[in-house]
């Protein structure tokens, strides 16, 4: 099942598994590089079911860091034009876009540079205040992030609408808002970083489903739309499963066509399970058999063998992959071979396909080679 096609509005995905967005982190001011055009065009021809774009920021203060990818104005866009027409011309992969703003969690360095806050007046690229639904910081220390007034909240709700027009240009196929991994939707629906005393505090999925509203509105009806939900934030008194299922409940009312199950990373003092193979899969699991949405799993998902059975088993309708694939872009070519099945290569590379090269017995010798077809 792992390779039956899936329908998501106008797209049917060709096979199960997805390329994760993933953060790249080298931007310049939001404006997409030639890294990103080497970078998407090798995941373009991995034989994706779909390849997720990395976190876009709406606004250049939702960025995580300086090197964040966004799409806000015309020349964000016009940058982001030339790489997916590239993308375009070789790889037939839908291209889905994950938008979001990074909250509290902005201003802060690359991970190469250690991540951590910058704070306001250091020397370089420095950095600026971030916004929140409350004023409490991630990690104690940090910059106080400003707590959103109607008018913030207007302008970021407008942003994240405003985003997804611009995708509408850029001929992208579907579009993700990004509520997971502590960002500002997950700040809005977690009791530990929403503490407001107004309506968006006592009911914390108020501002994340206006958002999703606005979103779904900017979004033409024939494309595909969903979100990446988390369902625990592995600290005392924090989102759990069931708050999972019910986010997602309200996300199909609005008229979302799946989520994607993560977990984690809302606060600096959490208490993360094992992390072995499939850990966060069972959260999929519980949203897959609680709401009637196709859903995503994620999280230490990297055999072939453990793939399908995610999917085989109806415990989510696919899988999605980052650093699997970054350590190995031709995984689905080999998960392939593991199933015994001859899927389409680019042209120039079909001649490297394990039933027309016969040194991919010896590339990757398995003890039985009926799995070599």
């Amino acid at each position: 099942m792992l390779f039956d096609p899936l329908p998501l509005r106008e797209i049917t995905l060709r096979n199960r598994i997805i390329v994760s967005p993933m953060c790249q982190y080298v931007a310049d001011h939001g404006k997409a590089t030639d890294w990103h055009l080497i970078h998407l065009g090798g995941l373009a021809l991995s034989g994706a079911g779909a390849l997720f774009i990395e976190a876009t920021a709406v606004e250049p203060t939702g960025r995580i860091t300086h090197g964040c990818l966004g799409l806000w104005d015309d020349a964000t866009e016009a940058a982001l034009a030339p790489v997916f027409g590239a993308v375009r011309r070789y790889s037939k992969t839908p291209l889905v876009m994950q938008i979001a703003h990074a909250g509290r969690k902005a201003s802060s360095r690359v991970p190469w540079e250690g991540g951590q806050m910058i704070a306001l007046g250091e020397g370089g690229e420095g950095g600026w205040v971030p916004d929140a639904p409350s004023a409490l910081p991630h990690k104690d220390g940090e910059t106080i992030p400003r707590a959103l007034d109607p008018a913030g909240l207007r302008r970021i709700r407008e942003a994240f609408a405003a985003t997804a027009r611009r995708a509408v240009r850029l001929g992208v196929d579907g579009i993700e808002i990004h509520a997971a991994h502590g960002y500002l939707l997950h700040q809005f629906l977690s009791p530990l970083s929403n503490q407001r005393k107004d309506a968006y505090g006592t009911n914390r999925m108020k501002f994340p489903l206006e958002v999703a509203a606005a979103v779904r509105e900017a979004w033409p009806k024939d494309r595909a739309l969903g979100a990446r939900i988390s369902a625990h934030d592995f600290a005392d008194g924090g989102l759990g499963p069931d708050d999972a299922v019910a986010y997602a409940k309200e996300l199909k009312r609005v008229g979302f066509d799946y989520v994607c199950v993560s977990s984690a990373s809302l606060v600096a003092k959490q208490k993360l399970p094992p992390i072995v193979e499939g850990y966060q899969v069972p959260f999929a699991e519980k949203v897959k058999h609680g709401v009637d949405i196709k859903v995503r799993a994620v999280g230490m998902i990297a055999s072939p063998e453990y793939a399908e059975e995610v999917v085989e088993s109806g415990r989510a309708d696919m899988v999605a992959m980052a650093r699997a694939i970054l350590d190995n872009p031709r995984w689905i070519w080999h998960a392939a071979e593991r199933h015994g099945i001859k899927i389409d290569y680019p042209p120039s590379y079909a001649r490297s396909r394990f039933d027309l090269w016969p040194g991919a017995k010896l590339a990757r010798p398995v003890e039985d080679e009926s799995q070599l077809g």
